[in-house]
């Protein structure tokens, strides 16, 4: 086996997928999660697809006596990808304390103890949501950080400067910090996917469950944007392409010398879809039509907002390569095999 990576959060929807790329990859993964989010099933997808059962931890993040019994229980960690929060957007102008107590205490008890542990790197998840309501598009990674739209964006922006500052301070660690725009999709598979406890909080989930019958109809918030049909625009990036990223990452952060102590990468795929482009692209790509309504705009909602990913493409040597349509099939053979259509 390669080395050892903790991914924490990864039984959700991102971190499973990048588990997969990972051990594909030829790291040896343990895995942190507290299924407020996701469920332990999907390790039964990672290992049908890999052939490799990762090593599973349920427990919370936030609570740094379970990360130092874990670090002593899997001794050699080399790495970490951190994806243990909190992530809508709408939840987190609700629920503001819950988003602040999980993004920022899961993230500084790991800094904490990655120098105790011998832990050389953190692959931080970020998003474009740093950037607030951007000037231009598409953006790039030297865009003025913005004031957050919500709680979730604050809470991402405070993380970033907390690993900048922890590492400016001295502490013996390195960090790639990944922006990335809006992840959708499913493994071609179909073995793992986007499947959030309760009702959806994000746009492709809802919208599968609403085509498969389970939702009445799906709500576009707002088609009164300063933009070609109305509705928000949004850099839509295809799960398994953002997930290959975080191992190349890994790869750079841990193997290359003379990089940076943090470097930071917009992930996209540096096109711009409305969310009515997106639904016509699902239905076009899977012949099922979509009930829909208008409602209101949706506090915290950014109007548009796309990558200028040449950083990545260009250094990290990623480049996100699943066409939309094929992003939306996949996304709907995930929702036929979960609810037996």
């Amino acid at each position: 086996m390669g080395q050892k990576i903790l991914v924490t959060g990864g039984t959700g929807y991102i971190g499973s997928h990048t588990v997969v790329e990972l051990q594909q990859a030829g790291y040896e993964v343990v895995i942190i999660d507290n299924l407020s989010n996701s469920n332990d099933g999907v390790l039964d997808g990672i290992e049908a697809i890999t052939g490799i059962r990762p090593a599973f931890v349920e427990g919370d993040c936030t609570d740094i006596e379970t990360l130092r019994r874990l670090f002593a229980d899997h001794k050699g960690i080399k790495g970490i990808i951190n994806f243990a929060a909190s992530k809508a957007v709408g939840e987190s102008v609700q629920k503001p304390l819950l988003y602040y107590r999980n993004n920022l205490n899961t993230l500084i008890n790991l800094l904490e103890l990655m120098p105790e542990y011998g832990v050389e790197g953190i692959v931080f998840s970020s998003s474009c949501t740093v950037y607030g309501e951007p000037d231009r598009n598409p953006i790039d990674e030297t865009a003025p950080i913005k004031p957050a739209t919500s709680p979730y964006g604050n809470t991402k922006q405070i993380s970033e400067e907390i690993i900048t500052d922890y590492v400016a301070s001295g502490a013996p660690i390195k960090s790639i910090i990944l922006r990335y725009f809006n992840p959708i999709g499913a493994h071609s598979s179909a073995l793992i996917g986007e499947l959030p406890n309760g009702v959806p909080n994000n746009l492709v989930p809802y919208l599968t469950q609403t085509a498969a019958g389970i939702r009445k109809e799906l709500t576009v918030f707002g088609d009164d944007y300063d933009t070609p049909d109305g509705s928000c625009i949004r850099d839509y990036i295809d799960v398994v392409d953002l997930a290959k990223a975080h191992v190349t990452a890994m790869k750079r952060m841990l193997s290359e010398t003379g990089t940076d102590s943090i470097e930071v990468f917009n992930l996209g795929t540096g096109r711009g879809l409305s969310v009515l482009e997106l639904i016509s692209a699902f239905e076009s790509a899977t012949d099922v039509k979509v009930p829909l309504r208008i409602g209101p705009r949706r506090a915290g909602d950014i109007e548009k907002i796309w990558a200028a990913p040449a950083k990545a493409n260009e250094t990290l040597g990623w480049k996100a390569m699943v066409p939309i349509k094929e992003t939306m099939r996949n996304a709907w053979a995930w929702q036929c095999r979960i609810s037996g259509k």
